[in-house]
């Protein structure tokens, strides 16, 4: 990006400049390194998202992409005031896209972990959300994890859920989905099914009244925010001050709203 065209932006959002000067001259490794937010596209915001993950990033009926994780991309490159691109890319390569410098930012409900954080910077998390026991809503003979032991739960075989389902000393039956392991908690041939509490709330949200309810959640929610590589600390910078001021404004949590019925943003 030139340096006209990096003043550009940053005078479009001085809001969010962490570099702006007090009176005296600027300081040169400032403004050739913390001004610049190093986008692929100048004035563009381009992201990258699966566009097949609903309710998070998926195309509705008349073919457009939406989604919760679009609209919260939306908000932040309008607070930026950037125009965004959004670029549809398959899961298994939306890191390598990202390590290309195709695209700025991943928006796909990706989670921090150390494993990630060792390669990859992420802005403020804009979803918390634990895992959750789902059961009957006239069960309750389930309160804890512990109440597990010598239940059936029903789960899929690659998920996270199966194996905290059988360390709380479930039996635990293969299944495909969560649709499939709602269908036998609801035929009553499972006693409960572990997933994210944002699948049963986008579940609730849809479907309307279940007959379903959530009997525990697990202490360690999933924190799940933008990923960028590691030299994009001016854009990390610049996205979370435009969050903290979404979140300050209600936005966040209205567009949380829209698609879960809760506030999941923090």
């Amino acid at each position: 990006m030139s340096r006209r065209l990096t003043a550009l932006v940053l005078t479009a959002t001085a809001a969010l400049s962490l570099t702006a000067c007090s009176g005296g001259s600027a300081d040169p490794a400032s403004t050739s390194e913390g001004d610049d937010l190093g986008l692929v596209t100048e004035g563009t915001l381009t992201v990258a998202t699966e566009g097949t993950y609903r309710p998070f990033t998926f195309h509705d009926e008349s073919g457009e992409l939406v989604g919760f994780d679009v609209e919260i991309a939306e908000a932040v490159a309008d607070k930026l005031g950037l125009e965004v691109e959004f670029q549809e890319t398959q899961w298994d390569a939306i890191f390598a896209g990202l390590d290309a410098g195709r695209f700025d930012v991943i928006a796909n409900q990706v989670s921090i972990n150390p494993e990630r954080e060792e390669k990859y910077l992420f802005s403020e998390p804009y979803t918390v959300s634990p895992g959750v026991i789902v059961v009957l809503e006239d069960d309750d003979s389930i309160t804890s994890f512990a109440d597990l032991e010598g239940k059936t739960t029903a789960q899929s075989l690659q998920s996270n859920w199966y194996e905290l389902a059988q360390e709380s000393g479930a039996t635990v039956e293969a299944v495909e989905g969560w649709a499939q392991a709602v269908a036998l908690l609801q035929q009553g041939r499972v006693d409960a099914t572990i997933n994210d509490n944002l699948t049963f709330l986008d579940y609730e949200k849809s479907e309307g009244p279940t007959g379903l309810k959530i009997a525990a959640e697990t202490d360690d929610p999933a924190h799940n925010a933008f990923a960028f590589t590691k030299d994009k600390t001016a854009l990390v910078d610049a996205v979370d001050e435009a969050l903290a001021e979404l979140r300050e404004e209600g936005v966040l949590a209205e567009i949380s709203d829209k698609y879960f019925g809760a506030d999941v943003t923090q």
